[in-house]
């Protein structure tokens, strides 16, 4: 591919500014839990993100119209499905097997990229999703492995669904702007939690009080706490979403795929500045393979593409 066709080391730095957003965000995911349900979150979250977005609009001129409008949807229920199924399986797995699960999908991107599209994955990028994996399963310690039984097949099918999601974003939806693919993504969430809530209303079960009740619990009347959190959420997903699909968008979903590891050290840093959580020795070893193969597949990117030739006039 050509240097406009797939610009890997500026979509590494999409992806970093992703995952700085998104890490500082998640980690107050632990106190919306405490008093409101996740289809209630959902569904909050995108009506603030779709108001945010439509007052973007008119300012920065963004297009939401799809192109094709079937291949938007579909992307989207994919993506929805994922989130569906990794937050479900949280209700009776351990969170760092559902983690372990949700970040095998670059294993999923390459070999669906592999038999299906026919890319061809050279040894560096093998080697590199090898390399990261076995940094998140140091990161998420040996717990994750020791808890293992037939459930972990749900956060896996969430992993695969997940970079399905992301093959999906460049091979069907090349044409899409970010900004259409993010209200797309946010939409199917929403009538997901929309559907949740309805279904708890009617059909009501006793949650237990906190986090423990996150999945579970119907909808109520939230504080102001829940409100700006959930504001914080949307803004925060905006933009970093956005930048994570601009990311798959100009380069191949195998490479960002890998480089999207940086999540997990972005997450770790947040945790430590905000709750003061510090991660073992081991862990600390883990993230720095997974920096290892995300500069493995950056380097890489930069020797094929060769020097850059002159900036066109804009």
């Amino acid at each position: 591919m050509d240097q406009q066709g797939d610009r890997t080391l500026a979509a590494a730095g999409l992806l970093c500014g992703y995952a700085m957003a998104i890490g500082f965000t998640d980690n107050y995911v632990r106190v919306i839990a405490q008093e409101a349900g996740l289809w209630q979150f959902h569904f909050i979250r995108t009506c603030m993100a779709m108001v945010l977005l439509a007052l973007a609009v008119p300012v920065l001129r963004l297009r939401l119209r799809p192109v094709n409008l079937r291949a938007v949807m579909a992307r989207s229920a994919i993506h929805g499905g994922a989130m569906v199924i990794y937050f479900g399986a949280l209700a009776f797995l351990p969170v760092a097997i559902v983690a372990a699960g949700l970040f095998s999908a670059p294993i999923f991107v390459l070999l669906l990229s592999r038999f299906f599209y026919g890319h061809a994955i050279g040894p560096v990028r093998v080697a590199a999703v090898a390399i990261g994996f076995l940094g998140v399963l140091l990161v998420l310690g040996p717990q994750a492995l020791a808890a293992g039984s037939w459930v972990a097949v749900l956060p896996v099918a969430a992993g695969a669904l997940y970079a399905l999601g992301n093959i999906a974003t460049r091979e069907w939806c090349p044409e899409e702007s970010a900004e259409t693919l993010l209200a797309g993504f946010f939409v199917a969430l929403g009538l997901i939690g929309a559907l949740g809530m309805a279904v708890l209303t009617l059909w009501p079960v006793q949650a237990p009080a906190g986090a423990d009740g996150f999945l579970m619990r119907g909808p109520v009347w939230p504080s102001q706490t829940f409100f700006f959190w959930t504001f914080v959420q949307a803004a925060g997903s905006l933009i970093g979403v956005g930048l994570m699909i601009r990311a798959y968008q100009i380069t191949d979903a195998s490479r960002a795929s890998v480089i999207e590891y940086i999540i997990l050290p972005a997450s770790a840093l947040w945790s430590y500045i905000i709750w003061g959580e510090v991660l073992a020795p081991l862990a600390w070893v883990g993230m720095a393979l997974i920096v290892v193969a995300g500069a493995m597949i950056a380097l890489r990117a930069k020797v094929q593409e060769g020097p850059p030739p002159m900036a066109p006039a804009q």
